[in-house]
């Protein structure tokens, strides 16, 4: 797998997308009614990364706040790990039920209900009289987040127009750093109130997002393909024509795309390939699993939560204890973190998966190393030149981070599994992220004021072992379908139907026909 490139052909004539082998001329979304609602109704979808960055932006902030670490009586280093750790512990706890809700109740009955569970998490947390009620309405939050955010991405890229699904589900993540950079202006206003209300008010307005869900999700329509994996495929049609072709049910790509996915999903139901140990049974699934492993584990554990969860930390190692100067720093990376997660966002499709996620790690290892040494050298000096080195090697980090790790975390490793495994799958790449961010909570803060800056290094090796990692097992799938990603895993293996059908994929499709003729149309058997 040594940087191979992906199989099958990924180009596609500039101006133009692909469905089916075949190319169509780009459409403009802003000029297409009822495409257009549908992606700013997708705002809302998009509100669960929000609210998940708020969280962390908003912990950060909190523990600056000199108001709420004596109403928590001073937190300890362990207690301050907990706080935000707990919430990673409740979302690991709650990813085994959330792709049966999701597969299910469907894509938007699973952010509703992740959605309620915040709110009575966020009430909870708004009225803690302890630090024991406080942990326990983060534990509730986290496994509130993890079930919406199980469904959020896969109705986005089941619904996108093919020509849009890549920027789209990119985009996903990236509105992480909204959520941050609410979170972390709010508490940087909020300091300058004497009372409780300067923690408790932040903490209030964490509901508002999934309010906000909740009354506008049922406006957004259902996942055609989750439809057709009900047997609703009229359902998915008119959603089909609906959203990419302004209803009209005759137009091409629509069809094209109906007949692909209908005979998908059907040959995969038929494989019966559906289970949690199916990621490990076939060649393909393991490239596929090894991918959302390694993607959540290195989005997380690459030093990135040393600065998302425990910013006041780093910066009391190099000399910045002034909690106004701390707020305002994590502020301003927030805001740069969002423009340029969100700018890379349009060049997935154009640059490709693979060099953005080799120019991303690569980066952050060069720079993370000399990070490391200007720590090394404020500590053995404490001259203030080198500290204010450490807070520019933050920013020139997280411009290489945010080049692929974080809107790709979520574009890639949900473009990259069939429809029977896609809510199961997405649930190993966030179990890898909670259990990567819980221990980075629980021991960055306990590891820094330990050992200080010699962390440091533990991350510099781990990330010169995450790009070679990249290098041989991540593959290319820009310019490709959705259903037809499988090819690049398992060649002409690959369970795929309509006009792009694999050799496996006819043979199971004529198996499916031997054993009822009537499920399809007379159009398609005369095909075969």
């Amino acid at each position: 797998m040594g940087g191979a490139t992906a199989l099958g052909d990924t180009s596609v004539t500039p101006g133009h997308f692909k469905v089916a082998g075949k190319e169509f001329p780009h459409i403009k979304w802003t000029s297409l009614k009822n495409l257009r609602n549908t992606y700013l109704l997708l705002f809302f979808v998009v509100l669960t990364s929000a609210t998940n960055g708020y969280d962390g932006s908003m912990v950060n902030g909190l523990l600056s706040l000199k108001q709420f670490k004596d109403y928590m009586r001073d937190p300890s280093a362990s207690i301050k790990g907990l706080f935000s750790g707990i919430m990673f512990l409740g979302s690991l706890l709650a990813l085994p039920i959330t792709p049966y809700i999701a597969d299910g109740l469907g894509r938007r009955w699973g952010i509703c209900i992740g959605s309620i569970i915040m709110i009575f998490a966020v009430i909870l947390q708004s009225a803690s009289m302890n630090f024991q009620m406080f942990i326990a309405a983060r534990f509730f939050l986290g496994f509130g987040v993890a079930i919406a955010h199980g469904s959020a991405p896969l109705l986005i890229t089941e619904i996108c127009h093919p020509q849009h699904r890549a920027i789209f589900t990119t985009v996903y993540n990236t509105t992480w750093y909204i959520g941050s950079i609410i979170a972390a202006w709010l508490t940087f206003g909020t300091n300058n109130i004497a009372s409780q209300w300067s923690w408790r008010i932040p903490s209030i307005l964490q509901a508002l997002p999934s309010l906000l869900q909740i009354s506008c999700v049922w406006f957004v329509p259902e996942s055609p393909r989750w439809y057709i994996s009900k047997g609703q495929s009229e359902k998915a049609l008119s959603v089909l024509a609906h959203v990419h072709a302004e209803g009209n049910v005759d137009d091409e790509v629509v069809q094209l795309e109906y007949e692909e996915i209908k005979e998908t999903i059907a040959i995969e139901k038929e494989a019966e390939q559906t289970g949690w140990l199916e990621l490990f049974k076939t060649k393909g699934n393991r490239h596929r699993l090894l991918i959302l492993v390694s993607a959540g584990l290195f989005s997380q554990w690459s030093g990135n939560g040393l600065v998302s969860y425990y910013i006041t930390g780093v910066l009391d190692g190099i000399g910045i204890t002034d909690p106004n100067t701390q707020l305002v720093i994590n502020g301003v990376l927030n805001i740069w973190n969002c423009i340029i997660a969100t700018t890379m966002c349009f060049f997935v499709d154009k640059i490709g998966r693979r060099p953005l996620f080799l120019i991303a790690t690569g980066g952050m290892m060069f720079v993370f190393i000399i990070w490391t040494i200007c720590s090394e050298r404020y500590d053995a000096t404490k001259v203030k030149a080198n500290g204010n080195a450490v807070v520019a090697m933050i920013f020139l980090y997280y411009t290489f981070y945010n080049t692929a790790w974080s809107g790709l975390l979520v574009g890639y490793t949900v473009e990259i599994l069939p429809f029977s495994l896609r809510a199961k799958g997405m649930c190993y790449m966030f179990a890898m992220v909670d259990v990567a961010l819980f221990f980075n909570t629980y021991v960055n803060p306990i590891a820094l004021k330990s050992i200080g800056w010699k962390y440091y290094i533990v991350y510099c090796a781990w990330l010169g072992f995450e790009l070679v990692f990249v290098w041989f097992f991540y593959i290319e799938t820009k310019n490709t379908p959705l259903e037809e990603i499988a090819r690049h895993f398992d060649g002409d293996a690959a369970l795929l139907g309509g006009h792009a059908a694999t050799e496996k994929g006819r043979i199971m499709k004529s198996e499916i026909l031997e054993k009822d003729p009537a499920h399809v149309g007379e159009e398609e058997r005369h095909s075969l």
